[in-house]
């Protein structure tokens, strides 16, 4: 497959995540998605273009806003990431308003040290999710400038969360989640998104993206994990997913729980 990364690993939090893998096999071709992009390699060396008749620019790093065109080539760097950040959480808004990124957005070493090392570190010698999940949010609080994420704390949205991860393989509606939480629909609406930085429907689809990454790093198939996290088919899931990530959810091969693996 065009697209395919290899010995990939996947992380994630509310409102982002982290794709890390070794040297890509192969560019991958144009798209444009909705999440925010951060992307680099061990080393200098990435490579990104606009669009397929552009000449391709190597970079430090990248930041792409969303729905931005792009095309990128990670095969000259021996580690290469990519953090998504939803564009509507603090930390997205934060990014866009920081570095008010235009097209392909460069981010220079200095922006990324030591944070990139950190990452790396992280992924290859302490095979921890919870250290590769703690050097990504660094890089991005570097870039927003610290901006702190957001925090639930009321415990009516808290107990809607918690109903919402345990019923991501059916259809969740506004009226549902806020009977839940013991509220009218608008009221709900409002709390919700100044309690978790996002409006229902997107965090939703973001919690079944991240459910159905966290099932297929536990050895699932694409047809369960498209099932478990409320998509009606894999063929559904994939459409959505090129539409969030720009690619596939089988581009990017699992490896298996980081802690399962040894440390180099």
């Amino acid at each position: 497959m065009s697209e395919q990364i290899e010995g990939g690993d996947f992380v994630s939090w509310d409102g982002g995540c982290v794709f890390i893998g070794g040297r890509s096999p192969r560019p991958v071709p144009l798209h444009a998605h909705y999440a925010i992009q951060i992307a680099f390699g061990a080393e200098p060396g990435v490579r990104f273009r606009p669009a397929e008749d552009e000449p391709w620019t190597t970079y430090d790093g990248v930041l792409i806003p969303s729905r931005q065109p792009h095309a990128m080539d990670a095969t000259g760097v021996s580690c290469n990431a990519v953090l998504f950040v939803e564009p509507e959480t603090r930390e997205g808004r934060a990014l866009v308003e920081r570095v008010r990124p235009a097209g392909i957005t460069a981010l220079s070493a200095e922006q990324l040290t030591p944070e990139r090392a950190a990452l790396f570190e992280a992924w290859r010698r302490e095979r921890s999710a919870d250290g590769v999940r703690r050097a990504a949010r660094g890089i991005v609080s570097a870039l927003t400038g610290g901006v702190e994420p957001t925090v639930v704390a009321d415990e009516r949205i808290l107990r809607a969360t918690t109903y919402i991860r345990s019923h991501l393989d059916s259809a969740l509606t506004l009226e549902e989640v806020a009977a839940v939480a013991f509220l009218s629909p608008s009221r709900f609406r409002h709390l919700f998104v100044e309690e978790t930085g996002m409006a229902l429907r997107p965090y939703i689809l973001w919690r079944r993206f991240l459910r159905v990454w966290e099932l297929m790093m536990e050895g699932a198939s694409l047809s369960t994990a498209a099932h478990a996290a409320g998509f009606a088919d894999a063929a559904h899931l994939s459409r959505t997913s090129r539409r969030m990530f720009g690619f596939p959810p089988s581009a990017m091969p699992m490896s298996g729980p980081l802690a399962r693996r040894p440390r180099s």
